[in-house]
């Protein structure tokens, strides 16, 4: 008969404790992450506490405080109304009234649907007509696309409009919105220019696959057509808005705040972090008091809360700690960058720089991730300076793929005028010693948003 008895068997495992996993998150947070979670633990845990945030400005500092520096009350006020009828009295309602419509204008830019509906309705269209293109109006998508067929948006009694209206919205501003796709767009913008070859309009329902690929002999062929109207027709093709709608973006826009900057002092170069941005938190003397001399129920409730502020209070140090060791370790290892600009970076990996500041490749990872840094040259995410090297490993070859692009970037603005193909720069940099293929250049000049020899 089997029995059962219990067993001790040793095991080695990896576990990430919940105050382990909370510092590998803010390590890889960014600066208006970092502040909005913050935020959160300040809401969370009432023993953490806001002892000086950068951002805000006490009324005794302002520069433009009501009394002013002499104790004038003119040099600074509120944006303030009277209402005369009742002797000259502060208008509250008219104040709050001036700011809502302020902050609504400035907060609230004009989307894809109210600008066509403005213009709609400026248009002499009859009612059925009219109320059909509103319908598709707000049935765009965020490129100025029907999502679904118009006869699902339509009611039955008002599809026989759908083509008018249809019509009538594509041709408002911007034109070659209220289509199915980008083709059936082009084609609308194609037939609202003058002097516009005929074959335009067969390019771009049939052939933009030959287009992007550059191979306007045979297109010309199978169009019977000669290559100088295809080029002709591309040409106006391209000064064409595929995605219309894009134009009226409602996406908030995300502002980069760098999270440190590198300057040059007198040939030293200075890492100054931005910890202004950072708000500085404490421990709540409350809680810590309750913590010693509490009832054994509050100091057991009371130590959670302090424990866990002091870890949070920790992990973001270490955070800015390993980030200034970071970019200190690429400083170090990238100076001609910061000295002389982009052409001089070298090979640079992630290897190397944990190697240099005895971390692991991840922690390395994670602090570069979507943090900046302010140069001379420019902001830069830390990432960028991390660069494979061309033709051996960063040991062995001192041209990055960033300088080398660079070095393409100045050949072809020095040989501004001429044509040099990718074959052509391929030698010119074999001149200099670097050694790398023409699909190679092709490559990289794509990446810089520079057309080919034909196209320049």
């Amino acid at each position: 008969m089997q029995s059962q008895r219990p067993v001790l068997v040793q095991q080695q495992r990896l576990k990430l404790s919940p105050q382990l996993y909370q510092s590998i998150q803010l390590m890889a947070l960014p600066l208006v992450d970092l502040r909005q979670r913050i935020a959160d633990e300040l809401e969370a845990n009432p023993a953490l506490e806001l002892v000086r945030d950068g951002n805000t400005v006490s009324l005794e500092d302002r520069p433009d405080r009501a009394d002013g520096a002499d104790g004038d009350p003119t040099i600074f006020r509120d944006d303030v109304s009277y209402d005369v009828s009742y002797g000259g009295g502060y208008d509250f309602e008219g104040r709050d009234n001036k700011h809502s419509f302020i902050e609504g204008a400035l907060a609230r830019p004009e989307s894809l649907q109210d600008h066509l509906v403005q213009q709609l309705r400026l248009q002499p269209v009859n009612d059925d007509v009219a109320a059909v293109a509103e319908l598709l109006i707000h049935s765009l998508d965020e490129n100025g696309f029907l999502r679904e067929s118009p006869e699902k948006i339509v009611p039955a009694e008002l599809q026989p409009y759908i083509g008018e209206a249809q019509a009538l919205v594509s041709q408002l501003d911007p034109l070659g919105t209220c289509v199915m796709n980008y083709r059936e767009s082009l084609q609308v913008q194609l037939a609202m220019l003058d002097e516009v070859p005929a074959i335009a309009a067969e390019i771009v329902g049939s052939h933009l696959d030959m287009v992007q690929k550059q191979r306007f002999s045979e297109l010309a062929r199978k169009l019977r057509s000669d290559e100088e109207t295809v080029m002709r027709s591309v040409a106006i093709i391209k000064t064409l808005n595929p995605f219309p709608g894009r134009l009226y973006s409602a996406d908030t826009p995300r502002y980069i705040i760098p999270d440190l900057s590198i300057e040059n002092r007198d040939g030293e170069l200075v890492i100054v972090m931005n910890d202004d941005v950072v708000p500085v938190l404490g421990v709540n003397d409350f809680f810590s008091e309750l913590g010693r001399q509490g009832s054994k129920g509050d100091k057991s409730f009371a130590k959670g809360y302090v424990k866990n502020a002091q870890w949070f209070i920790n992990s973001i140090e270490l955070r800015n700690q390993t980030l200034f060791k970071v970019a200190r370790a690429i400083v170090d290892f990238q100076r001609e960058f910061f000295f002389r600009g982009a052409k001089y970076l070298r090979p640079l990996t992630l290897k190397d720089i944990a190697d240099e500041i005895e971390v692991h490749e991840t922690t390395v990872s994670r602090i570069t991730s979507s943090k900046y840094v302010q140069t001379e040259w420019g902001i830069y995410e830390l990432k960028y300076f991390f660069s494979n090297s061309v033709g051996g490993s960063s040991k062995d070859s001192p041209y990055s793929k960033e300088g080398v692009k660079q070095i393409i970037k100045e050949i072809l603005d020095e040989a501004a005028g001429s044509r040099l193909s990718d074959q052509k720069i391929s030698d010119l940099l074999q001149k200099r010693g670097i050694t790398i293929a023409r699909r190679t250049v092709a490559k990289y000049r794509k990446e810089l948003d520079i057309d080919s020899s034909y196209e320049r």
